[in-house]
């Protein structure tokens, strides 16, 4: 010792005492012990902030959406509350425009962050191997490395021969005090998307980076001990004398010796790199059923033999609190389970085009949900033990309470149920897809051959997104099976739209799909919802986009030069466009200059269906595919508050659509004094 340092001055490794001694004083961590748990403990105070901060947006921002609390409606509490749907029931002009001094602050500061964090730059001829973020997760992700990356170092700087072992246990402690956020980020029952309103599928790719910090930080405090016991000759020593590192607390009637040392330490390292290379998106998504089981398996063997390798006087309350939420969220998902069971469900399965298999559960026990939810479906015919993620694209006043699902067919349990249901209705796969008889979309076609098979529903999950009743436009983009996001979305509209006043007053509705027989997945459905917006006072426009049909094409190319524009045929409500049908026009940087200098008292009014080509008929069918950035731009204009985007889909149609949001957002100048309003975006899609 030189001083209070540690040093080898004065030491003779060759003699057993000397060694002795230095090894024991390299190990005396009680001088920084304190000051290693209190990191791991400020750790724990900036996580709270953090959800303290998002749970203060997320209520605060429902709350101006829509009413929470029961008061007089009067114009100046409707002011002073600033909810929507209260503005909307007592007919105040431009409910979904910021009212007052303090909404205005907060719209233009959520324009800002909204254009900085929307945006997704990422390789999509990459995707099936790697996916960026979007900005805003990938700087909360910066942030949060930022962070450990402050508490490991502050007050880390010991002199001497002692260093390397400092700095391997502070990255030890902060490595197993992140374990409890590990978990929390992944309960699809957890307090996480309580407070933050942010649902659990959404919360799994922060999942995933923790679990990498872990391994990160794990990978430090073993290299660094492992090197500060190699430069001093004690790496023997060590492996056979420290209960930490080879027995931990478990093995208190072994004896330690040399020749028979546990690897509790680097089993726990083993296990964790095993977890993160395993949950890579190819490897993950090889066979799903198989990686959920290895994955939880994976993880009961992590805590125990982290167990085994931390000593009792460590926090070792860092690897139970987890084992306990794990716990909690599996009771309270096995009680949801047993109550939305207590009724068994049966599902009928019938066979689409392109590969697409519809299911239709009448389920007594589950009677609430919210659009956009998804649940876990399971049917032990086609699988047992196995759960397959599926949105409902039904409200829960539609299809007579049933659930609906639109399930595209891949490997494994949608394979089979698609099989299934192709042999059951070979009878009917010839008949004409577009020709399904129209019924109100409440009703089932009668199909008395239709077996019933054993359907069991856990859930519902998810549905973070706002309220799309409470913006003034909402535009709704759908890519194939993405409909079965948006679809919901539109008939709760159409629903309430017929009860109650609400600030919307105009939805576009955008399909992509690659054959116009698609459209009969859920063309009744968009027909019943139509009808019910024209009968209100919110127009509603239905655009589907046919990408790859051969029809479509023959048409375009008949049609030509006679038919420059559509032709509509009241049979089926639809109307078919021809390549040549005139898009909005794209505005030059000049007309966009003087857009931004345009008062919102000029805001042009959403052109009538009446004077439209199509305005006796519901949906229009156009080939190719849609310019996102034209059709948002045409409803922003048109927009007299804030707008609502959702978009479900491909991963190419999100992150296009982020850009679109972004761009024209910055562009219009939005909530920057030109009278632009703001414009909300909510993605989903089909990877995660």
């Amino acid at each position: 010792m030189v001083g209070n340092y540690l040093t080898t001055a004065g030491c003779n490794f060759t003699n057993t005492t000397d060694l002795m001694t230095f090894w024991e004083s390299l190990l005396e961590d009680d001088t920084f012990k304190s000051v290693d748990e209190a990191y791991s403990a400020y750790f724990w105070y900036g996580i709270t902030i953090v959800i303290a901060i998002a749970a203060f947006v997320n209520w605060s921002y429902r709350f101006t959406l829509s009413a929470r609390h029961v008061f007089k409606i009067t114009h100046e509490s409707i002011v002073a509350n600033g909810s929507r749907l209260r503005a909307a029931a007592v007919r105040r002009p431009f409910p979904a425009k910021p009212s007052n001094l303090y909404t205005r602050i907060v719209a233009t500061t959520t324009a800002v962050v909204r254009e900085v964090t929307y945006p997704q730059y990422t390789p999509l001829t990459l995707s099936k191997f790697f996916t960026a973020p979007p900005t805003g997760i990938f700087l909360l992700l910066s942030l949060y490395f930022g962070f450990l990356v402050g508490l490991e170092l502050i007050q880390d700087f010991i002199p001497g021969a002692i260093y390397y072992q400092a700095f391997g246990l502070r990255a030890g402690w902060l490595s197993t005090a992140q374990t409890p956020l590990l978990i929390l980020l992944v309960g699809k029952k957890n307090l996480l998307a309580f407070f933050t309103g942010i649902s659990s599928e959404r919360l799994n790719i922060f999942h995933r980076w923790v679990a990498r910090s872990i391994w990160l930080y794990g990978t430090l405090h073993w290299i660094s001990m492992q090197y500060a016991w190699t430069y001093y000759g004690v790496s023997d020593l060590e492996h056979s004398m420290d209960p930490a590192y080879p027995t931990g607390e478990f093995c208190l009637n072994a004896t330690v010796t040399k020749s028979n040392p546990s690897i509790a330490g680097i089993a726990a390292w083993g296990i964790l790199t095993w977890i993160n290379v395993s949950s890579i998106g190819p490897l993950r998504n090889w066979h799903y059923e198989i990686f959920v089981v290895q994955h939880v398996l994976s993880f009961v063997g992590y805590f125990v033999v982290l167990l085994m390798h931390l000593p009792v006087k460590y926090a070792k309350i860092y690897v139970y609190i987890p084992i306990g939420l794990y716990l909690f969220d599996r009771l309270i998902r096995t009680l949801f389970f047993a109550w939305n069971n207590r009724r068994l469900g049966r599902a009928t399965i019938t066979p689409l085009a392109g590969d697409v298999s519809r299911v239709r559960v009448q389920n007594l026990g589950l009677k609430d949900w919210h659009a956009g939810q998804h649940v876990l479906l399971s049917l032990p015919r086609f699988g047992i033990f196995q759960s397959h993620p599926a949105t409902i694209a039904s409200t829960p006043t539609s299809h007579n309470g049933d659930l609906i699902f639109i399930l595209k067919a891949h490997k494994g349990f949608t394979g089979r149920l698609n099989k299934s249901a192709i042999a059951t209705h070979s009878s009917l796969w010839a008949v004409k897809e577009l020709s399904r008889p129209s019924t109100p979309y409440d009703s089932e076609p009668a199909q008395p051959q239709l077996p019933k098979h054993l359907a069991l529903i856990s859930g519902p999950y998810g549905s973070s997104h706002s309220d799309f009743a409470c913006f003034s436009s909402a535009l709704l983009i759908a890519g194939a099976t993405g409909i079965t996001f948006t679809l919901p979305l539109l008939l709760n509209i159409a629903e309430r739209a017929t009860t109650t006043n609400l600030p919307l007053k105009h939805v576009t509705f955008i399909w992509i799909i690659k054959s116009s027989s698609y459209t009969s997945w859920v063309s009744d459905e968009l027909r019943a919802a139509v009808r019910r917006m024209n009968k209100s006072r919110i127009s509603c426009d239905v655009s589907i986009y046919v990408t790859q049909d051969g029809g479509m094409a023959d048409y375009n190319n008949s049609n030509r030069e006679k038919d420059p524009g559509c032709t509509c045929t009241n049979a089926n409500g639809l109307c078919y466009c021809n390549a040549n049908g005139a898009p909005p026009p794209v505005r030059t940087e000049a007309q966009q200059q003087r857009y931004k200098r345009q008062p919102m008292a000029s805001v042009r009014p959403m052109p009538s269906r009446e004077n439209s080509a199509a305005s006796s008929n519901l949906m229009t069918v156009r080939s190719g595919r849609p310019n996102i950035e034209i059709i948002l731009w045409e409803t922003l204009e048109c927009a007299d508050g804030e707008t609502g985007v959702a978009v479900c889909g491909p991963l190419a149609l999100g992150v296009r659509t982020r850009k679109a949001v972004s761009s024209i957002s910055a562009q219009r100048g939005v909530h920057k004094g030109t009278g632009a309003q703001g414009v909300y975006l909510h993605v989903e899609g089909f990877h995660w």
